[in-house]
């Protein structure tokens, strides 16, 4: 979709970075620009309780969000009973019960000064999922807290929102053209989405290795029809684009994060030591920020310790419906690998790509049936499936080798279940992943 497709040339300017002093190159420009002009300061206080909650919320009466988002660092867990490749993984320094090392963005919207700032090395991976409707004002306030794990470091942040088209660079998040924002800075992003659709967010400074270490995200930009009648569908039907006809209607949604973790990576990161990115060989496979068992897992509270190992992995990828419901699958991949998602004995639609509805200019569908989804580095796809019959169905990654965990005997990797009950066995469905 953009400059993110290739790993092995952003790689390699990755690399060229290190041997410059690979962390002083963007901060030195436009990352002094943005501490001249950005907003207050943080201040590191002690925690408060913090709310669950994760969307979005009105301000004012209309189509008005605000989010405030945090990025940082901190630990998580890869699937119990993963082979140990020392002394990569586990991480000897990882904190009981973790064992892997990551940055990312945590959801603070509402949060006091000391609440956000108590977040500081409690990175969530993958990151908050956004969703808003077409026409919104959106402002997305990022904070850099800062690496709890390397004080040493005073690596930027910035928001880019994946094959999305933003009025002015500066909204952009790419920091040689726009800003990055500094440790214990805030600074708040614009935007009013106009084309519906399944996007990306993630993290543009040092991107290779703010990437790979967790800062990744999705958006779901709702279309404007969901408020209007269509083929006999009443208002607040749920559409995955405009499409005029209805055909994109569902019941219910799954989103799916797909991104790769290069253990060896994130403990070079710990122990400050530098990757050679060219050397790009990934020990798990996630979906949502968890490999297989986990990814079905319920979903959780990252304020909630007794969540345990998964307490910062909060998203679940189980996949649930009635017999009789359509249910639309985003497929969003930030990893840098191509990855084909296979569900058996499920037919499976694709009806966007890359957040664009395949339909030609004349209006003909190009839906494409399949039991095969191939999404591709940057990437992004939008699916339909009707199951028809009661039971339990694997959504898979199709290259064996990719569905262990570390190398592991037995399933694992970028997997999850599709499970179907009978007609009224689940309720309505209140947010995606629920």
């Amino acid at each position: 979709m953009n400059d993110e497709s290739s790993v092995f040339t952003a790689a390699a300017t990755s690399a060229d970075r290190a041997g410059l002093g690979r962390r002083a190159v963007i901060l030195g420009g436009a990352g002094a620009l943005g501490a001249a002009v950005l907003g207050s300061r943080v201040s590191f206080g002690s925690a408060a309780a913090m709310p669950r909650v994760v969307t979005p919320r009105a301000t004012t009466p209309g189509p008005r969000k605000t989010v405030h988002l945090a990025g940082t660092d901190g630990w998580v867990s890869m699937p119990a009973g993963s082979p140990h490749d020392l002394p990569f993984y586990p991480d000897s320094l990882a904190p009981s019960p973790f064992d892997t090392y990551v940055f990312g963005f945590r959801d603070v919207t509402g949060f006091s000064d000391a609440q956000v700032a108590a977040t500081r090395g409690k990175a969530q991976i993958s990151a908050p999922m956004l969703a808003f409707d077409e026409g919104d004002d959106i402002t997305i306030t990022l904070t850099n807290l800062g690496l709890l794990q390397r004080p040493d470091l005073f690596d930027g942040h910035t928001l880019h929102w994946h094959g999305f088209v933003n009025a002015i660079p500066l909204f952009d998040g790419v920091p040689e053209l726009s800003l990055s924002v500094p440790i214990g800075r805030n600074l708040s992003y614009f935007y009013r989405p106009h084309d519906a659709g399944t996007y990306m967010y993630h993290c543009h400074f040092e991107d290779v290795e703010h990437v790979q270490m967790g800062m990744t995200g999705m958006v779901f930009v709702r279309p404007a029809q969901n408020k209007t009648p269509v083929n006999g569908h009443p208002v607040g039907a749920k559409y995955a684009y405009n499409d005029g006809d209805g055909s994109t209607r569902y019941d219910r949604e799954f989103a799916f994060m797909m991104t790769e973790l290069w253990s060896a990576a994130h403990y070079r990161d710990a122990h400050i030591q530098v990757s050679d990115w060219t050397d790009y060989a990934p020990s798990f496979w996630l979906l949502n920020g968890r490999g297989y068992p986990d990814t079905i897992a319920p979903g959780g509270d990252p304020t909630a310790s007794s969540a345990g190992r998964l307490q910062y992995q909060p998203i679940s990828s189980l996949i649930t419906c009635n017999v009789g419901e359509t249910v639309l699958l985003r497929l969003s991949n930030l990893g840098y690998q191509n990855h084909a998602m296979t569900l058996d004995n499920v037919d499976m639609t694709v009806i966007a790509k890359d957040a664009s509805l395949l339909r030609g200019r004349d209006g003909t569908s190009n839906y494409q049936a399949t039991n095969s989804v191939d999404v591709g580095p940057g990437e992004s796809r939008d699916v339909l499936l009707a199951p028809t019959k009661p039971g339990d169905y694997l959504l898979y990654d199709r290259t064996h080798g990719l569905t262990g965990n570390g190398g592991a005997a037995g399933l694992g990797g970028m997997m999850t279940v599709l499970r179907v009950g009978a007609a009224g066995t689940y309720g309505p469905q209140t947010q995606p992943n629920t």
